[in-house]
C-alpha cells in the first residue's frame, strides 16, 4: 500500500461504517433494478479493491471498471460513458486534474468524484471550480454513500432538465408553427372573402401553400370521376417550373385514383418507391412531381376537386403539413361552394324576376322567395363584415404586440409608444363594435341611475333642435310632478335621439314633432294588451305628423334589419336597439301610427322612488391617481392575464392588492377578520358555481357596506339583478383603459 492508501483502520471497520450510512443511494437515480456503470481510476490495487467493496455496499447494482493510467482511462471512456467516475488525485505520470479535463471532454455529463488521501482543501476547492462533482478522503470512506447518492441524483436531475428543456423547445417550435399557420389561414380567409372567381380563389390558396411549404408546384383542379381526369385552370409554380394547366388523366401517372375516389389523401415521398406509382415514376419525375400530396375535396360524399402539391426531389411530408393542407383545402372548397351558391342564387333571383314578368298568378310567391333570399344575404353580409372587422382589429393588435416585442429585444424603445397607440386604438374600435352588437342583441351593459325624464329632455333640447333642422317645429309637453325612473341616462338619450331622427325622416316636407312625458298607471287589462307588467310607469313619447305606417309595417317595425328607408339610408337596427334597451330596463315600447296621419312611439319605464343625483361639474381627472397608505383592493377574475394586469396596475399605484381566481378563493380572503379590504373588484362570470354577484352578497354579510366594482365582458343581466344594484355596487364594461379603472377605484374608495 502506498502513501495514499487507507491505513488508519482495518477494512472491516470502514465497511461497517459505510454499511450504516447507506440509505437509498442510486435507487432514486437509477431504479432498484438499474445497472450503474462506475469507472475507477486508481493505481493502487489495494485501494481499488477497497473502493470496489465500498461501492458494492453502497450501490448493490453497480458495475465497476478499474483502470490505472491515462491510456486505459481514455480507452475506457471511449468504449462507453460511465454513470460515475471515481479518481485518485496523484497518479504515476498522470494527475487527477488531467483526468478531470479528459473526462470533461469525453464524458461531460458524468459525475467526477475524487477519492484521495492527500488532496488538500485548497486543491479540492480548485478542482470543484474546474468541474469536479465532489471529493472524499480515503480516511473517511463512510461519507462515500452520501456523496454517491447526491451525485447520481444531481446527474439524473440534469438529464431530466435537459429532456424537459428539449421537449419545451420542441413544443414552443410546434406552437409557433401552428400559430403561424393559423394566422396564414386567417389571412387567406380575408383575402378570398371578396374574390368572385372560383379559379382565383383556388390560385390564391395554392400560392399560399406553395410559398409556405417550399414546394415546386401547388394547385387545384376539378375531378371528373367517370372519366378519371382532372381539369386544372391555373396553378402556382416556383421559378423555372412548368404549369400543369389543362386536362390530365390520372391513370397516366399511377393507380392512386382508386384511393382518391375513396376520399383518402395520397401522399408519397418518392414516386420511384411508392407501389402505386413506381411503374409510372418517369412520367411523374418529368412533371417535377417526384414527391406528391393529392388532397381530395369532397361534397355530399363524392370527390369533386383535388388540392395538390408537387416537388421535384424526394421529400417526406409531415402530419402537420398534411393537416395544414387539409385545412386549406376545406377553406378553398367552402369558399368556392359559397361563391357557386351565390352565383346560383343570383341566377335563381334573375329567373324569378323573369317568371314574374311571364306569370303574374305567381307574382306574390316569387316576391316572398326573393325577400327571404335577400334577408339571408343581409345576415351573411353582417356576419361576414363583423368577422372581417374583428380579424382586422385582431391583426392590428397582434402586429403591434409583435413589433413591440421585437423593438424591446433589439433595445429600441423609442417606437414602443406608437405601437402601443395603434393597439389601444384597435381595442377601442373593437369595444365600440362589441357594444353595438350587444345593444342589438339586448345584452348591453347598463348602468342605471335615478333620473327625471323632464330634465333629460330639457338638457337635450338644443341638440335636438339642431338635429331636426328649421323645417321641423319642436314642441315639449312636460308632465307636472313627473316620477323618476331607474335607467341608463346615455342609453335613454340615444333612444330619444333615434326616435326624433326617425320622426324627422318621416316628415321630408317639414312638420311638427312633439316630445311628451307623463305618469301612467297600467292596469291588468292594459298590461296584457301592451305585454308588460301592471304597475306605475313613466312614458316618454315622440309624435310626428308625417307619412305614418301601415299596420303591416308597424307589426314588423321592431324586427332586426327591417327598414322602410332606401338602401344605404338605414340599417333597420334602431328600433330594435330601443326595444332591447326598454326591455332590459323593465319597460316596453309601443308604436301607434296611421298612414298619412303620423306616428307616435312611446317608451314606458317603471317608476323609481329614489331621488335623482345632483349633477356635478366635470373636472379633469388626474392620470392614474395613487392610493392612500393602507388602501386595500381585492381583485377577483378567472382570466389570469387580465387579473395579473389589474393587480400590477393597482400595486403600482400604491394599493395593497389581493387576488383570487374564483369565488371560493375570494371568500377565504374576505372571511379573514383581520384582513383590511376597502374595495372588491370582481368579474361577474366566475367558475366553480359562484358568480361575482354571489361573492359580493356573501362578502357583505361579513363586511356590511363593502364597496363593490363589477367588471364584465357583457351584460349578465340576470346575475346583476337586471341592472338593479344595491348601494355601493357599481359596474364597468370590458375592455377598459387602466387609467379609467384607476380613477374609478380611487373614486369609490374615497366616496362616503
Amino acid at each position: 500500500m502506498n502513501s495514499r492508501s487507507v491505513a488508519s483502520r482495518p477494512n472491516e471497520d470502514v465497511m461497517a461504517d459505510m454499511a450504516g450510512a447507506v440509505y437509498s443511494t442510486g435507487a432514486a437515480a437509477a431504479g432498484s433494478a438499474g445497472v450503474i456503470d462506475v469507472l475507477i481510476l486508481e493505481d493502487s490495487r489495494f485501494d481499488a479493491e477497497l473502493l470496489g467493496e465500498a461501492l458494492s455496499a453502497a450501490l448493490p447494482h453497480a458495475q465497476t471498471r478499474a483502470v490505472r493510467d491515462e491510456r486505459d482511462f481514455v480507452a475506457a471512456l471511449a468504449e462507453r460513458s460511465p454513470s460515475l467516475i471515481l479518481s485518485d488525485y496523484e497518479l504515476p505520470g498522470f494527475s487527477g486534474a488531467e483526468a478531470l479535463e479528459i473526462a470533461r471532454r469525453m464524458a461531460p455529463e458524468t459525475p467526477f468524484i475524487f477519492v484521495s488521501g492527500v488532496i488538500g482543501e485548497d486543491n479540492a476547492v480548485e478542482l470543484l471550480k474546474r468541474g469536479a462533482t465532489d471529493y472524499v478522503s480515503k480516511g473517511r470512506l463512510a461519507r462515500l454513500p452520501v456523496v454517491l447518492d447526491r451525485a447520481l441524483k444531481e446527474a439524473a436531475d440534469r438529464r431530466a432538465k435537459r429532456v424537459a428543456e428539449s421537449q419545451l423547445q420542441a413544443a414552443n417550435e410546434a406552437y409557433r408553427e401552428a400559430e403561424s399557420r393559423r394566422l396564414a389561414l386567417m389571412e387567406l380567409g380575408d383575402r378570398i372573402r371578396d374574390i368572385d372567381a372560383p379559379a382565383e380563389i383556388a390560385y390564391v390558396a395554392s400560392a399560399m401553400l406553395g410559398e409556405r411549404l417550399g414546394v415546386d408546384r401547388a394547385g387545384y383542379g376539378l375531378v371528373d370521376k367517370a372519366a378519371e381526369t382532372i381539369s386544372i385552370d391555373r396553378d402556382w409554380t416556383a421559378p423555372g417550373v412548368a404549369s400543369l394547366a389543362g386536362l390530365l388523366r390520372f391513370r397516366d401517372y399511377g393507380s392512386y385514383i382508386e384511393d382518391l375516389l375513396r376520399g383518402a389523401t395520397v401522399a408519397f415521398a418518392d414516386a420511384r418507391l411508392d407501389p402505386r406509382t413506381r411503374d409510372n415514376a418517369d412520367a411523374l419525375v418529368a412533371l417535377t412531381a417526384r414527391a406528391v400530396v393529392n388532397m381530395p375535396l369532397t361534397e355530399r360524399g363524392g370527390l369533386v376537386g383535388l388540392l395538390y402539391l408537387n416537388h421535384g426531389q424526394v421529400r417526406e411530408w409531415t402530419q402537420d403539413e398534411l393537416d395544414f393542407v387539409r385545412e386549406t383545402g376545406d377553406r378553398v372548397r367552402s369558399a368556392i361552394a359559397r361563391r357557386e351558391a351565390q352565383i346560383e342564387l343570383q341566377a335563381f333571383a334573375e329567373s324569378l324576376e323573369r317568371q314574374v314578368e311571364e306569370r303574374a298568378a305567381e307574382l306574390e310567391s316569387a316576391r316572398e322567395q326573393l325577400r327571404q333570399s335577400q334577408k339571408l344575404e343581409a345576415v351573411g353580409q353582417l356576419t361576414g363584415g363583423l368577422a372581417h372587422d374583428f380579424n382586422n382589429l385582431l391583426a392590428a393588435i397582434s402586429g403591434s404586440l409583435e413589433l413591440m416585442r421585437r423593438r424591446a429585444i433589439d433595445g429600441q424603445p423609442a417606437e414602443l409608444e406608437r405601437y402601443i397607440g395603434v393597439a389601444q386604438g384597435a381595442v377601442k374600435r373593437a369595444a365600440a363594435l362589441t357594444h353595438r352588437l350587444l345593444a342589438f342583441s339586448r345584452r348591453q351593459t347598463l348602468e342605471p341611475k335615478p333620473l327625471n325624464a323632464n330634465r333629460l329632455v330639457s338638457d337635450m333640447e338644443e341638440l335636438l333642435r339642431r338635429t331636426l333642422g328649421p323645417e321641423i317645429e319642436l314642441e315639449r309637453v312636460a308632465a307636472v310632478g313627473l316620477w323618476n325612473v331607474h335607467a341608463d341616462p346615455s342609453q335613454l338619450e340615444n333612444a330619444l335621439l333615434n326616435l326624433c331622427i326617425n320622426a324627422r325622416d318621416a316628415m321630408p316636407e317639414g312638420g311638427k314633432l312633439v316630445i311628451e312625458t307623463g305618469n301612467r298607471w297600467v292596469d291588468a287589462r292594459t298590461a296584457k294588451e301592451r305585454d308588460m307588467p301592471m304597475g306605475q310607469y313613466v312614458s316618454l313619447t315622440v309624435s310626428d305628423n308625417g307619412v305614418g305606417m301601415t299596420s303591416e309595417v308597424v307589426a314588423r317595425a321592431f324586427d332586426p334589419f327591417f327598414t322602410t328607408k332606401p338602401i344605404g339610408m338605414g340599417t333597420g337596427l334602431g328600433l330594435s336597439m330601443i326595444y332591447g334597451f326598454a326591455k332590459q330596463s323593465g319597460g316596453q315600447v309601443r308604436i301607434y301610427s296611421e298612414p298619412g296621419t303620423g306616428t307616435s312611439v312611446s317608451i314606458y319605464l317603471p317608476r323609481h322612488d329614489a331621488q335623482e343625483e345632483a349633477a356635478s361639474e366635470p373636472v379633469e381627472a388626474p392620470l392614474a391617481p395613487r392610493a392612500h397608505q393602507g388602501d386595500t383592493v381585492l381583485v377577483v377574475d378567472d382570466e389570469p392575464a387580465l387579473r395579473m394586469i389589474i393587480v400590477e396596475v393597482m400595486r403600482g399605484l400604491g394599493y395593497a392588492t389581493l387576488e383570487a381566481g374564483d369565488g371560493a378563493g375570494a371568500l377565504r380572503i374576505l372571511q379573514s377578520p383581520r384582513q383590511r379590504i376597502d374595495l372588491l373588484v370582481s368579474d361577474v362570470g366566475l367558475p366553480g358555481g359562484m358568480n361575482g354577484r354571489q361573492v359580493a352578497d356573501a362578502a357583505r354579510t361579513a363586511r356590511p357596506g363593502l364597496k363593490v366594482l363589477f367588471i364584465t365582458g357583457y351584460a349578465e343581466n340576470a346575475v346583476l339583478s337586471h341592472g338593479h344594484l344595491d348601494p355601493g355596487m357599481h359596474v364597468m364594461t370590458k375592455p377598459f383603459e387602466m387609467d379609467v379603472l384607476a380613477r374609478r377605484v380611487k373614486e369609490l374608495i374615497e366616496s362616503r
